[in-house]
């Protein structure tokens, strides 16, 4: 499989340099031109369009998918300051990148998902190995979106689900994805993968629960409005620090939720993690990212340190022995902004980036970034994460 592909970073404040310059240096690792596809990941201290601009210019127009992310993630890179930018380019004889963008995500994520669906579709998938997803952090409702998506694969092969959702440097304001030269808020970006590849992937997260059950009694959709028949809002207060109530920044990078796995999902921790992006004071409610159903146990989560390094020494190994000695060709890393700089000081975090790339890939192309949400499978199901690191190796 002949496959040319290089990543570039640069951390230049002027928008048109910092495109321009981790362009050229993605084309100069892949020894290519012009490629077939591009990937992009920026922060918001940009201009957004600006630095889409630039990429595109840069090289030579190809099709490019990307968003907004509260850092990025290469070779030896970790970087979560307002200016940094990430870009990706492939070029193959046999796999192929075809991307697309829908917007209106908040109003009507399952119509995003059908129309995504048919998009995909249309492009022809009989060969389709997999489906990245990049959706607004701040407006997404996946479990919404995902149905949609599911009613146009009726009777088509399972095609698995990798991304993450953008964000904003916990600003909590305004993410962008990106499509060619459009940039939006709002909206989901994608791109399919087809073509003979082969996709190793992981998925670990790193919280543990700091207290019982506790049992949603009134919810809809994705907001939470009760907890054990009492404001979400002022149960949530019982496990913050004195800092954290009047802060909801600083309380949401500390406090999660915890769901009980589902049975049917096999080989995963005991619990799924829900990030909490947004309140409503006057409804003591709270709204987190997929659908919570009224009668859901729930358990408050934090962060460990320590489950988060054993875990990725896990991931690496994992996906390290499903390459069965190949080296993978690309490697993408959607990882939770919480779990970099609000928790792990600089040296370590490094430490444990490079440990993993030692582990999985250490020449090979590599590129993601620090997102509000992460989309990855566990088992045959495709799941949505907070708090977690996703992986996926093509080789």
């Amino acid at each position: 499989m002949a496959i040319q592909a290089g990543v570039g970073v640069s951390h230049d404040r002027n928008p048109h340099r910092a495109g321009q310059e981790a362009a050229e240096k993605a084309l100069a690792a892949a020894g290519i031109s012009r490629p077939d596809f591009i990937f992009l990941f920026s922060t918001v201290g940009y201009p957004q369009p600006a630095v889409v601009a630039a990429v595109r210019r840069t090289a030579g127009g190809a099709p490019l998918t990307g968003c907004s992310g509260e850092g990025v993630i290469a070779h030896g890179i970790a970087d979560e300051s307002n200016f940094s930018v990430a870009v990706m380019v492939v070029r193959s004889d046999e796999l192929r990148f075809v991307g697309g963008l829908q917007t209106g995500l908040k109003a009507d994520p399952a119509g995003v998902g059908r129309r995504v669906g048919e998009a995909v579709v249309s492009h022809g998938d009989a060969d389709a190995a997999a489906l990245f997803v990049l959706g607004d952090g701040l407006t997404v409702n996946f479990d919404r979106f995902r149905s949609g998506l599911e009613e146009t694969r009726a009777g088509r092969p399972r095609l698995p689900l990798f991304g993450g959702v953008s964000a904003d440097n916990w600003a909590f304001k305004q993410t962008y994805q990106y499509s060619d030269d459009a940039v939006v808020s709002d909206g989901l970006a994608w791109a399919l993968l087809s073509g003979p590849a082969r996709i190793v992937s992981g998925v670990n997260h790193g919280c543990v629960p700091i207290g019982g059950r506790r049992r949603v009694t009134r919810s809809q959709g994705n907001a939470i409005f009760e907890i054990d028949g009492r404001p979400a809002l002022d149960v949530l207060k019982e496990y913050l620090l004195p800092e954290e109530i009047d802060n909801w920044s600083k309380a949401v990078i500390n406090l999660c939720l915890g769901f009980r796995t589902p049975a049917h999902i096999e080989g995963y921790d005991e619990f799924m993690i829900r990030f909490i992006p947004g309140k409503d004071d006057a409804q003591g409610s709270i709204t987190i990212q997929t659908e919570v159903p009224e009668g859901s146990d729930i358990w408050m989560t934090r962060r460990d340190p320590e489950k988060m390094a054993q875990g990725l020494a896990e991931l690496g190994r994992k996906i390290k022995e499903g390459l069965e000695g190949r080296p993978p060709r690309l490697v993408f890393q959607f990882d939770c902004c919480g779990r970099g700089k609000v928790i792990l000081p600089e040296p370590r975090k490094l430490a444990l980036l490079g440990e993993l790339q030692a582990q999985v890939g250490p020449q090979t192309p590599w590129i993601g970034f620090y997102t509000l949400g992460e989309i990855g499978p566990v088992g045959n199901s495709d799941c949505f994460h907070n708090y977690t690191a996703v992986l996926a190796a093509i080789a």
